[in-house]
Protein backbone atom coordinates (compact mmCIF):
# COMPACT_ATOMS: atom_id res chain seq x y z
CA UNK A 1 0.00 0.00 0.00
CA UNK A 2 1.05 3.32 -0.98
CA UNK A 3 1.61 5.85 1.78
CA UNK A 4 0.07 9.20 1.87
CA UNK A 5 2.24 11.72 0.32
CA UNK A 6 1.79 14.20 3.12
CA UNK A 7 2.98 12.08 5.52
CA UNK A 8 6.48 11.70 3.96
CA UNK A 9 6.36 15.59 3.57
CA UNK A 10 5.72 16.15 7.27
CA UNK A 11 8.51 13.71 8.15
CA UNK A 12 10.83 15.52 6.01
CA UNK A 13 9.54 18.52 7.22
CA UNK A 14 10.91 17.36 10.87
CA UNK A 15 13.71 15.42 9.82
CA UNK A 16 15.32 18.26 8.36
CA UNK A 17 14.12 21.37 9.61
CA UNK A 18 15.22 24.20 8.49
CA UNK A 19 16.73 22.56 5.66
CA UNK A 20 13.36 21.77 4.12
CA UNK A 21 10.71 24.71 2.35
CA UNK A 22 7.22 24.48 0.95
CA UNK A 23 7.64 27.93 0.03
CA UNK A 24 6.08 29.27 -3.05
CA UNK A 25 8.95 31.34 -4.37
CA UNK A 26 11.66 28.59 -3.58
CA UNK A 27 9.59 25.36 -5.21
CA UNK A 28 9.46 28.19 -8.60
CA UNK A 29 13.17 28.44 -8.08
CA UNK A 30 13.37 24.97 -8.54
CA UNK A 31 10.60 24.40 -10.77
CA UNK A 32 12.17 24.49 -14.04
CA UNK A 33 16.08 25.24 -15.77
CA UNK A 34 16.95 28.55 -18.28
CA UNK A 35 15.54 26.32 -21.48
CA UNK A 36 12.08 24.95 -20.02
CA UNK A 37 9.29 27.38 -18.59
CA UNK A 38 6.73 24.76 -16.41
CA UNK A 39 3.97 25.79 -13.92
CA UNK A 40 4.30 22.18 -12.58
CA UNK A 41 6.39 23.06 -9.22
CA UNK A 42 7.73 20.33 -6.27
CA UNK A 43 6.16 20.30 -3.69
CA UNK A 44 8.73 20.66 -1.40
CA UNK A 45 12.46 21.90 -1.83
CA UNK A 46 15.70 20.67 1.04
CA UNK A 47 18.91 22.13 1.05
CA UNK A 48 21.27 19.52 1.67
CA UNK A 49 24.76 19.63 2.57
CA UNK A 50 26.38 15.90 2.23
CA UNK A 51 26.01 12.32 1.55
CA UNK A 52 24.79 11.72 4.09
CA UNK A 53 21.86 13.83 4.60
CA UNK A 54 20.96 12.84 0.54
CA UNK A 55 20.49 9.03 1.31
CA UNK A 56 18.82 9.90 4.95
CA UNK A 57 16.14 11.84 2.73
CA UNK A 58 16.53 9.78 -0.47
CA UNK A 59 15.00 6.40 2.08
CA UNK A 60 12.53 8.31 3.16
CA UNK A 61 10.95 9.47 -0.37
CA UNK A 62 11.57 6.12 -1.53
CA UNK A 63 9.19 4.37 1.52
CA UNK A 64 6.64 7.07 0.47
CA UNK A 65 6.91 7.00 -3.14
CA UNK A 66 7.86 10.75 -3.38
CA UNK A 67 9.73 12.00 -6.92
CA UNK A 68 13.10 12.96 -6.04
CA UNK A 69 14.70 15.78 -8.68
CA UNK A 70 18.43 17.04 -7.89
CA UNK A 71 18.97 20.54 -8.31
CA UNK A 72 22.29 22.03 -9.00
CA UNK A 73 22.51 25.15 -10.60
CA UNK A 74 19.41 25.04 -12.58
CA UNK A 75 21.11 25.85 -15.98
CA UNK A 76 19.51 23.11 -17.97
CA UNK A 77 17.69 23.68 -20.99
CA UNK A 78 15.58 20.83 -22.33
CA UNK A 79 13.32 20.71 -18.67
CA UNK A 80 15.72 17.83 -16.28
CA UNK A 81 14.23 19.72 -13.77
CA UNK A 82 10.26 19.85 -14.31
CA UNK A 83 8.52 18.21 -11.42
CA UNK A 84 6.35 16.18 -13.78
CA UNK A 85 4.79 14.28 -10.66
CA UNK A 86 5.67 16.67 -7.98
CA UNK A 87 7.67 15.70 -5.21
CA UNK A 88 10.91 16.86 -3.58
CA UNK A 89 13.74 19.27 -5.15
CA UNK A 90 16.96 18.45 -3.44
CA UNK A 91 19.36 21.30 -3.64
CA UNK A 92 22.94 20.25 -4.19
CA UNK A 93 24.52 23.89 -3.52
CA UNK A 94 25.20 23.55 -0.40
CA UNK A 95 27.61 20.61 -1.37
CA UNK A 96 30.25 22.51 -2.46
CA UNK A 97 33.18 21.46 -0.86
CA UNK A 98 36.74 20.13 -2.58
CA UNK A 99 37.99 17.10 -0.93
CA UNK A 100 41.24 16.46 -2.25
CA UNK A 101 43.24 17.59 -5.10
CA UNK A 102 45.95 14.94 -6.54
CA UNK A 103 48.26 17.11 -8.27
CA UNK A 104 50.78 14.21 -9.35
CA UNK A 105 48.06 12.13 -10.78
CA UNK A 106 46.33 14.88 -12.00
CA UNK A 107 43.14 13.96 -10.29
CA UNK A 108 40.78 16.08 -8.09
CA UNK A 109 37.58 14.60 -5.84
CA UNK A 110 34.52 16.85 -4.92
CA UNK A 111 30.95 17.54 -3.94
CA UNK A 112 28.26 18.05 -6.98
CA UNK A 113 27.29 21.32 -5.80
CA UNK A 114 31.18 22.58 -6.76
CA UNK A 115 31.17 24.56 -10.20
CA UNK A 116 33.29 24.32 -12.89
CA UNK A 117 34.70 28.42 -11.87
CA UNK A 118 34.85 27.86 -8.45
CA UNK A 119 37.21 24.40 -9.36
CA UNK A 120 39.34 26.54 -11.65
CA UNK A 121 39.60 29.20 -9.00
CA UNK A 122 40.92 26.78 -6.43
CA UNK A 123 43.21 25.07 -8.56
CA UNK A 124 44.88 28.42 -10.16
CA UNK A 125 48.10 28.60 -8.38
CA UNK A 126 48.40 24.63 -8.92
CA UNK A 127 49.86 24.93 -13.11
CA UNK A 128 46.18 22.64 -13.40
CA UNK A 129 42.85 23.42 -14.70
CA UNK A 130 39.29 21.70 -15.20
CA UNK A 131 39.18 22.54 -18.84
CA UNK A 132 35.30 21.78 -19.85
CA UNK A 133 33.51 25.11 -20.40
CA UNK A 134 30.09 24.71 -21.17
CA UNK A 135 29.58 28.24 -21.09
CA UNK A 136 27.01 28.52 -17.88
CA UNK A 137 28.90 28.03 -14.47
CA UNK A 138 27.25 24.81 -14.13
CA UNK A 139 27.66 22.21 -10.70
CA UNK A 140 29.72 19.16 -11.73
CA UNK A 141 27.32 17.19 -10.89
CA UNK A 142 25.03 18.58 -13.26
CA UNK A 143 27.49 18.45 -16.35
CA UNK A 144 28.20 14.73 -15.19
CA UNK A 145 24.58 13.63 -15.37
CA UNK A 146 23.31 15.41 -18.58
CA UNK A 147 27.04 14.52 -19.74
CA UNK A 148 28.18 17.88 -20.85
CA UNK A 149 31.04 19.04 -22.67
CA UNK A 150 30.87 22.80 -23.74
CA UNK A 151 34.31 25.04 -25.76
CA UNK A 152 36.80 22.69 -25.21
CA UNK A 153 35.64 19.25 -25.71
CA UNK A 154 37.33 19.25 -29.18
CA UNK A 155 40.79 18.17 -27.45
CA UNK A 156 39.81 17.52 -23.90
CA UNK A 157 36.91 15.52 -24.48
CA UNK A 158 33.21 15.73 -22.35
CA UNK A 159 32.04 14.63 -18.98
CA UNK A 160 31.79 11.01 -20.51
CA UNK A 161 36.11 10.81 -20.38
CA UNK A 162 36.90 13.00 -17.65
CA UNK A 163 34.75 11.09 -15.06
CA UNK A 164 37.16 8.65 -13.21
CA UNK A 165 34.55 7.97 -10.23
CA UNK A 166 31.09 8.73 -8.70
CA UNK A 167 29.26 8.91 -4.93
CA UNK A 168 26.32 7.87 -6.00
CA UNK A 169 23.04 7.77 -3.85
CA UNK A 170 20.31 5.06 -5.03
CA UNK A 171 16.82 5.19 -5.36
CA UNK A 172 16.24 2.84 -1.99
CA UNK A 173 18.98 5.25 -0.12
CA UNK A 174 21.94 3.23 -0.36
CA UNK A 175 25.72 4.74 -0.80
CA UNK A 176 27.89 3.09 -3.29
CA UNK A 177 30.87 4.31 -5.06
CA UNK A 178 31.88 3.83 -8.42
CA UNK A 179 35.27 3.82 -10.46
CA UNK A 180 38.78 5.09 -8.61
CA UNK A 181 41.75 6.61 -9.34
CA UNK A 182 43.42 3.94 -11.51
CA UNK A 183 43.35 5.51 -15.07
CA UNK A 184 42.15 1.90 -16.20
CA UNK A 185 40.37 -0.88 -14.67
CA UNK A 186 38.41 -4.57 -15.82
CA UNK A 187 36.79 -4.78 -12.56
CA UNK A 188 33.23 -5.41 -13.24
CA UNK A 189 30.28 -3.50 -14.85
CA UNK A 190 31.28 0.62 -15.58
CA UNK A 191 28.80 1.83 -13.04
CA UNK A 192 30.23 5.28 -13.31
CA UNK A 193 29.51 5.79 -16.70
CA UNK A 194 25.93 4.20 -16.61
CA UNK A 195 25.02 7.19 -14.29
CA UNK A 196 26.92 10.25 -16.40
CA UNK A 197 24.36 10.92 -18.64
CA UNK A 198 21.50 9.17 -16.61
CA UNK A 199 20.18 12.67 -16.38
CA UNK A 200 18.94 12.09 -12.09
CA UNK A 201 16.97 9.08 -13.56
CA UNK A 202 18.85 6.14 -11.36
CA UNK A 203 20.30 8.18 -8.46
CA UNK A 204 22.06 11.19 -7.20
CA UNK A 205 25.19 11.94 -8.06
CA UNK A 206 27.00 13.61 -4.59
CA UNK A 207 30.48 13.61 -5.42
CA UNK A 208 32.95 12.97 -8.45
CA UNK A 209 36.49 12.22 -8.96
CA UNK A 210 37.53 14.04 -11.98
CA UNK A 211 40.64 14.36 -14.44
CA UNK A 212 42.14 17.66 -14.34
CA UNK A 213 45.03 18.96 -17.08
CA UNK A 214 48.09 21.14 -16.98
CA UNK A 215 47.86 24.78 -18.23
CA UNK A 216 49.66 24.51 -21.51
CA UNK A 217 52.67 26.46 -21.88
CA UNK A 218 51.23 28.65 -24.58
CA UNK A 219 47.84 29.66 -25.14
CA UNK A 220 46.95 31.95 -27.89
CA UNK A 221 43.58 32.94 -29.40
CA UNK A 222 42.41 34.17 -32.62
CA UNK A 223 39.32 35.39 -34.66
CA UNK A 224 38.69 35.69 -38.42
CA UNK A 225 35.71 36.20 -40.65
CA UNK A 226 34.42 34.31 -44.02
CA UNK A 227 31.83 35.09 -46.58
CA UNK A 228 29.65 32.31 -45.41
CA UNK A 229 28.87 29.67 -42.52
CA UNK A 230 29.55 27.36 -44.94
CA UNK A 231 33.36 28.17 -46.14
CA UNK A 232 33.57 28.45 -42.55
CA UNK A 233 32.61 25.12 -42.18
CA UNK A 234 34.51 23.33 -44.65
CA UNK A 235 37.63 25.09 -43.04
CA UNK A 236 36.97 23.64 -39.38
CA UNK A 237 36.80 20.08 -41.36
CA UNK A 238 39.77 20.65 -42.91
CA UNK A 239 41.52 21.43 -39.72
CA UNK A 240 39.91 18.61 -38.12
CA UNK A 241 41.06 16.22 -40.93
CA UNK A 242 44.84 17.60 -41.05
CA UNK A 243 44.61 16.43 -37.23
CA UNK A 244 45.48 20.06 -35.85
CA UNK A 245 44.78 19.85 -32.05
CA UNK A 246 42.97 22.76 -31.85
CA UNK A 247 41.59 23.01 -28.02
CA UNK A 248 38.70 25.22 -29.33
CA UNK A 249 36.91 26.08 -32.17
CA UNK A 250 33.88 27.74 -32.20
CA UNK A 251 31.74 29.24 -35.37
CA UNK A 252 28.96 32.11 -35.03
CA UNK A 253 26.90 33.09 -38.18
CA UNK A 254 26.38 36.33 -39.28
CA UNK A 255 23.21 37.20 -37.12
CA UNK A 256 25.30 35.84 -33.54
CA UNK A 257 28.03 37.45 -34.49
CA UNK A 258 26.15 40.83 -34.84
CA UNK A 259 24.46 40.00 -31.98
CA UNK A 260 27.85 39.33 -29.73
CA UNK A 261 29.00 42.80 -31.20
CA UNK A 262 26.45 44.43 -30.20
CA UNK A 263 25.55 43.04 -26.55
CA UNK A 264 29.59 42.89 -25.85
CA UNK A 265 30.60 45.90 -27.38
CA UNK A 266 33.20 43.97 -29.61
CA UNK A 267 35.33 46.61 -31.17
CA UNK A 268 36.22 46.53 -35.03
CA UNK A 269 34.70 43.55 -35.78
CA UNK A 270 31.69 42.68 -38.49
CA UNK A 271 29.00 40.91 -38.62
CA UNK A 272 29.60 38.22 -40.76
CA UNK A 273 30.36 34.27 -40.13
CA UNK A 274 33.68 33.89 -37.88
CA UNK A 275 35.35 31.75 -36.12
CA UNK A 276 36.88 31.41 -32.60
CA UNK A 277 40.03 29.22 -32.59
CA UNK A 278 42.25 28.61 -29.63
CA UNK A 279 45.78 26.56 -29.64
CA UNK A 280 47.04 25.49 -26.72
CA UNK A 281 50.44 23.68 -26.30
CA UNK A 282 54.32 24.50 -26.03
CA UNK A 283 55.25 27.69 -28.54
CA UNK A 284 56.93 25.42 -31.30
CA UNK A 285 53.66 23.29 -31.57
CA UNK A 286 50.85 26.39 -30.95
CA UNK A 287 53.89 28.16 -33.85
CA UNK A 288 52.66 25.05 -36.34
CA UNK A 289 48.97 24.75 -35.55
CA UNK A 290 48.86 28.48 -36.24
CA UNK A 291 50.46 28.27 -39.81
CA UNK A 292 48.37 25.16 -40.39
CA UNK A 293 45.62 26.85 -39.61
CA UNK A 294 46.25 29.87 -41.75
CA UNK A 295 47.02 28.39 -44.52
CA UNK A 296 43.56 26.07 -44.43
CA UNK A 297 41.42 29.44 -43.88
CA UNK A 298 43.06 31.22 -46.74
CA UNK A 299 42.03 28.23 -48.78
CA UNK A 300 38.40 28.90 -47.93
CA UNK A 301 38.54 32.65 -48.44
CA UNK A 302 39.01 33.98 -44.75
CA UNK A 303 39.64 37.35 -44.04
CA UNK A 304 42.97 38.71 -42.02
CA UNK A 305 43.18 36.64 -38.36
CA UNK A 306 42.71 39.31 -35.39
CA UNK A 307 44.97 38.10 -32.57
CA UNK A 308 44.31 38.34 -29.14
CA UNK A 309 48.02 37.99 -27.10
CA UNK A 310 46.97 39.15 -23.87
CA UNK A 311 44.82 37.44 -20.74
CA UNK A 312 42.86 40.14 -20.54
CA UNK A 313 41.68 40.13 -24.48
CA UNK A 314 41.16 36.33 -24.66
CA UNK A 315 38.95 36.49 -21.51
CA UNK A 316 37.42 39.27 -23.55
CA UNK A 317 36.44 37.22 -26.56
CA UNK A 318 35.41 34.48 -24.63
CA UNK A 319 32.88 35.96 -22.86
CA UNK A 320 31.21 37.21 -25.77
CA UNK A 321 31.31 33.59 -26.31
CA UNK A 322 29.23 32.27 -23.34
CA UNK A 323 27.24 35.34 -23.87
CA UNK A 324 26.20 34.45 -26.98
CA UNK A 325 22.88 32.89 -25.43
CA UNK A 326 21.55 36.40 -23.79
CA UNK A 327 23.20 38.04 -26.74
CA UNK A 328 21.08 36.36 -29.35
CA UNK A 329 17.74 37.00 -26.77
CA UNK A 330 18.75 40.42 -26.80
CA UNK A 331 17.93 40.25 -30.44
CA UNK A 332 14.13 39.93 -29.60
CA UNK A 333 13.36 41.81 -26.10
CA UNK A 334 10.84 39.52 -24.71
CA UNK A 335 10.44 37.15 -27.34
CA UNK A 336 10.46 32.87 -26.16
CA UNK A 337 13.33 31.13 -27.76
CA UNK A 338 14.23 27.31 -28.62
CA UNK A 339 17.67 26.40 -28.07
CA UNK A 340 18.21 23.22 -30.96
CA UNK A 341 21.54 21.02 -30.36
CA UNK A 342 21.89 18.44 -32.90
CA UNK A 343 25.69 17.29 -33.50
CA UNK A 344 27.19 15.18 -36.88
CA UNK A 345 30.10 13.64 -38.18
CA UNK A 346 32.50 16.66 -38.68
CA UNK A 347 32.31 15.50 -42.46
CA UNK A 348 28.48 16.52 -42.84
CA UNK A 349 29.05 19.82 -40.57
CA UNK A 350 28.59 22.37 -43.15
CA UNK A 351 25.56 20.32 -45.39
CA UNK A 352 23.57 20.68 -41.76
CA UNK A 353 24.29 24.07 -40.96
CA UNK A 354 23.61 25.36 -44.56
CA UNK A 355 20.32 23.32 -44.33
CA UNK A 356 19.61 24.80 -40.87
CA UNK A 357 20.11 28.13 -42.09
CA UNK A 358 18.05 27.67 -45.58
CA UNK A 359 14.85 26.37 -43.69
CA UNK A 360 14.96 29.39 -40.85
CA UNK A 361 14.70 31.75 -43.95
CA UNK A 362 12.26 30.00 -45.94
CA UNK A 363 9.98 29.77 -42.44
CA UNK A 364 10.54 33.54 -41.92
CA UNK A 365 13.36 33.54 -39.37
CA UNK A 366 16.75 34.91 -38.60
CA UNK A 367 18.41 32.83 -36.09
CA UNK A 368 21.46 33.63 -34.62
CA UNK A 369 23.67 29.93 -34.68
CA UNK A 370 26.97 28.97 -32.77
CA UNK A 371 28.31 26.28 -32.92
CA UNK A 372 31.39 23.48 -31.11
CA UNK A 373 31.86 22.97 -34.07
CA UNK A 374 35.54 20.93 -33.63
CA UNK A 375 33.30 18.01 -32.99
CA UNK A 376 30.20 18.80 -35.11
CA UNK A 377 27.65 20.33 -32.53
CA UNK A 378 26.24 23.35 -33.10
CA UNK A 379 23.04 25.18 -31.91
CA UNK A 380 20.01 26.97 -33.55
CA UNK A 381 18.58 29.84 -31.22
CA UNK A 382 14.75 29.77 -33.04
CA UNK A 383 13.36 32.97 -31.31
CA UNK A 384 8.95 33.10 -31.72
CA UNK A 385 6.15 35.38 -29.91
CA UNK A 386 4.43 32.61 -27.76
CA UNK A 387 1.25 34.69 -28.45
CA UNK A 388 1.47 34.07 -32.21
CA UNK A 389 0.02 30.41 -32.65
CA UNK A 390 1.75 30.74 -36.04
CA UNK A 391 5.54 31.64 -35.46
CA UNK A 392 4.87 29.25 -32.06
CA UNK A 393 3.96 26.53 -35.32
CA UNK A 394 6.84 27.64 -37.38
CA UNK A 395 9.34 27.50 -34.97
CA UNK A 396 8.19 23.84 -33.47
CA UNK A 397 8.68 22.58 -37.54
CA UNK A 398 12.34 24.38 -37.81
CA UNK A 399 13.19 22.59 -34.59
CA UNK A 400 11.86 19.34 -35.26
CA UNK A 401 13.16 19.89 -38.65
CA UNK A 402 16.85 20.58 -37.95
CA UNK A 403 17.01 17.21 -35.64
CA UNK A 404 15.52 15.30 -38.62
CA UNK A 405 18.36 16.21 -40.38
CA UNK A 406 20.77 15.71 -38.08
CA UNK A 407 19.57 11.84 -38.08
CA UNK A 408 19.72 11.71 -41.52
CA UNK A 409 23.39 12.84 -41.72
CA UNK A 410 23.68 10.27 -38.87
CA UNK A 411 24.25 12.74 -36.25
CA UNK A 412 22.37 13.52 -32.50
CA UNK A 413 19.20 14.59 -31.24
CA UNK A 414 21.53 16.24 -28.63
CA UNK A 415 24.97 16.69 -28.37
CA UNK A 416 25.09 18.25 -25.20
CA UNK A 417 22.14 19.43 -23.44
CA UNK A 418 20.63 15.71 -23.03
CA UNK A 419 16.75 14.75 -23.39
CA UNK A 420 14.92 15.68 -20.05
CA UNK A 421 11.09 16.71 -21.47
CA UNK A 422 11.59 18.09 -24.76
CA UNK A 423 13.21 15.12 -26.73
CA UNK A 424 11.81 11.59 -25.26
CA UNK A 425 10.42 11.44 -29.28
CA UNK A 426 13.95 11.66 -30.81
CA UNK A 427 15.54 9.26 -28.21
CA UNK A 428 12.91 6.60 -29.68
CA UNK A 429 14.03 7.47 -33.39
CA UNK A 430 17.45 7.77 -33.01
CA UNK A 431 18.03 4.61 -31.22
CA UNK A 432 15.34 2.44 -32.17
CA UNK A 433 12.54 0.90 -29.85
CA UNK A 434 14.74 -2.29 -28.43
CA UNK A 435 17.51 0.38 -27.06
CA UNK A 436 14.77 2.23 -25.31
CA UNK A 437 12.89 -0.71 -23.95
CA UNK A 438 16.48 -1.70 -22.61
CA UNK A 439 16.60 1.38 -20.85
CA UNK A 440 13.73 0.96 -19.38
CA UNK A 441 15.02 -2.36 -17.90
CA UNK A 442 17.45 -0.68 -16.35
CA UNK A 443 15.27 1.55 -14.97
CA UNK A 444 12.72 -0.45 -13.52
CA UNK A 445 15.84 -2.63 -11.65
CA UNK A 446 17.48 0.07 -10.19
CA UNK A 447 14.16 2.28 -9.67
CA UNK A 448 11.29 -0.26 -9.48
CA UNK A 449 8.95 2.88 -7.91
CA UNK A 450 10.18 5.45 -10.52
CA UNK A 451 10.95 8.21 -7.83
CA UNK A 452 14.09 9.55 -9.58
CA UNK A 453 13.06 12.04 -11.40
CA UNK A 454 10.25 10.16 -13.24
CA UNK A 455 9.17 11.26 -16.93
CA UNK A 456 12.70 12.32 -18.06
CA UNK A 457 14.52 10.60 -21.15
CA UNK A 458 11.83 8.41 -22.16
CA UNK A 459 8.29 7.12 -20.47
CA UNK A 460 7.70 3.74 -18.37
CA UNK A 461 5.25 1.85 -20.33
Amino acid sequence: MVKPKNEGLALLRHTFGDQYSEGTNTRQEHGAGEGYISDTLPDAVLMLDSTEAVARAVSICNEYSLPVIAFGAGTSLEGQLVAVNGGVSFDLTGMNQILEINTEDFDVKLQAGVTREALNYELKTSGLFFPLDPGANASLGGMASTRASGTNAVRYGTMKEVVLGLTVVTPNGDIIQTGGRARKSAAGYDLTHLYVGAEGTLGIITELRLRIFPVPEQIRAAVCSFPSVKLAAQCVIECMQLAVPLARIELLNSCQMGACIEYSKLQGFTAQPTLFIEFHGSKISVDEQITTVEAVAQGYQANDFRWAETLEERNQLWTARHKAYFAGLALNPGASVISTDVCVPISNLADCIELAESKAVELGFNCPLVGHVGDGNFHLLIPFWPDNPDQVRAAKQLSHYLVQQALALQGTCTGEHGIGLRKKAYLLEEHGAHAVSTMGLIKRALDPKNIMNPGKIFDLC
